[in-house]
């Protein structure tokens, strides 16, 4: 079976091309810029060259149209027609609490998903362009979508309720939902197989780490509580966003500065974060540069972040009354070494050990990055959320049958 994952944006769309009989990626690409005249299409067969065409390309519809057009090119494609498509995996942000896992696309899952757009107005709506717009080039292929929420269903009441007025969940669904899903269930169960463990025995604690970023605890292979809430403003310090904060701040800065919904949701999404105490920018590649050169505000930058890591880590320790694996994973944790080392440093009295040869190895493989004699095991694994959408999608439509 060949399964084309496919995740959309407002105006970018990313997909990947799998056999699933050995789970390997024919191709893969991106298309950037849409709504523009000057849209980019990057397209790269495994194995083959990478391609990149720049036209207009005003929406998903035809940019759908592109990316068929290019997976069966006569000169760079991998497959002779789209018939040889079986199945396609969409990512979709949030499911709210309708969706506890994957599901078909059908008329109940694209009108759920449209009512959810008010908890995630900015990826929702893109998600179903996606959608509708491979229905309309693609009819009769199965698909399925794949939510980024759904890992995080099992969390308890005591870990997803906020402490406000009940009614704002009973009418509006006001409550933790977390995000990173298919990230933080393919590395909880990548790092039991790395260590050849049950993940039913383990208590893991798992950090994806990138311009966004949030921390899981999982235990016995169930997320029970997840940094990011309601949106993915809550919780560690990112690139851009602020994480936690007072919500009184909210109206005390919309009053003094005379700012609107927008402006202040902006403000707290776009231009906080890395990028505000650093004065340079969101991304941890250059904050580091900042940090080794002595930059005061990017030093002070990188405190804050490291340390507010640590903490998250703390308190998913103390509520699964312990930790026997913290991983790393995504663009910052699966390549910075000196997060990962500060990071570690502090955390002696949970009995972590880092070994600064084995953190300081970069490849794209697990490994374990603490000593033998850590009580914590500690490792770098890549994510791979195309995988897991592309095997929920696989599994879904042979049940399907």
């Amino acid at each position: 079976m060949k399964v084309l994952v496919i995740n959309s944006g407002s105006s970018s769309l990313k997909y990947q091309l799998y056999d699933m009989t050995d789970e390997s990626v024919l191709a893969k690409g991106l298309v950037e810029r849409i709504g523009m005249e000057s849209s980019i299409l990057n397209h790269k067969p495994t194995g083959g060259q990478e391609v990149t065409e720049v036209k207009e390309i005003l929406e998903h519809n035809t940019a759908i149209r592109k990316v068929l057009a290019m997976l069966t090119d006569s000169e760079h494609g991998v497959i002779e027609s789209i018939d040889e498509i079986d199945a396609v995996g969409h990512r979709v942000v949030h499911g709210g609490e309708s969706f506890k896992a994957s599901a078909l696309v059908d008329d109940n899952a694209k009108s759920e998903i449209r009512r959810l757009i008010d908890l995630a107005p900015l990826h929702n709506p893109a998600a179903m362009m996606g959608i509708t717009a491979s229905e309309a080039n693609m009819p009769g292929i199965p698909m399925v979508v794949v939510f980024d929420t759904a890992f995080h269903q099992d969390m308890p009441k005591k870990a997803y309720l906020y402490a406000i007025p009940k009614v704002l969940y009973n009418k509006y669904k006001v409550r933790r939902y977390g995000f990173h899903g298919t990230s933080h269930e393919y590395v909880s169960k990548a790092a039991a197989e790395f260590l050849g463990q049950s993940i039913e025995d383990l208590k893991i604690i798992t950090c994806h780490i990138g311009n966004g970023g949030s921390i899981t605890a999982v235990l016995g292979g169930h997320s029970v509580d997840t940094s990011m809430g309601m949106t993915p403003l809550e919780g560690l310090m990112m690139g851009t966003r602020s994480g936690d904060l007072d919500p009184a701040i909210v109206p005390y800065v919309m009053n003094k500065e005379e700012l609107t919904v927008n402006e202040v949701n902006s403000m707290l999404n776009k231009h906080s974060g890395l990028l505000a105490i650093s004065g340079v920018s969101s991304d941890m590649r250059e904050i580091t540069d900042g940090l080794a050169e002595g930059d005061p505000n990017c030093t002070l930058a990188f405190e804050m972040y490291e340390y507010r890591m640590r903490k998250y880590i703390g308190s998913y320790a103390a509520a699964m009354n312990g930790v026997d694996v913290i991983v790393f994973t995504a663009g910052v944790g699966e390549n910075s070494v000196v997060v990962r080392e500060k990071v570690c440093e502090n955390l002696t009295y949970l009995g972590v050990e880092i070994d600064d040869a084995l953190n300081a190895i970069r490849s794209g493989e697990p490994r374990l990055i603490s000593t033998a004699n850590s009580k914590v095991k500690v490792l770098v694994v890549p994510t791979n959320e195309e995988l897991v959408i592309a095997r929920d999608t696989y599994r879904i439509v042979n049940e399907s049958k």
